[in-house]
């Protein structure tokens, strides 16, 4: 793995996440509201449920 392919990375998230802002902001901020009435344990193990599905997508990816 090298920087591009970092970068490459990175700037495919910010170009996602951008089209979500872009295309649907009423949406993100019916997400956050939702996010703003789930506790916090709930966020912390949504963001662990997140790290492990992305990781089986690069697992998956890079092989």
């Amino acid at each position: 793995m090298s920087w591009a392919d970092i970068l490459t990375g990175i700037g495919m998230l910010l170009v996602i996440e951008g089209l979500v802002y872009a295309l649907a902001p009423s949406l993100v901020e019916r997400l956050l509201e939702a996010l703003r009435e789930m506790s916090l344990d709930a966020r912390r193990n949504f963001g662990l449920l997140s790290i492990v599905v992305g990781l089986i997508v690069l697992w998956f990816a890079t092989r």
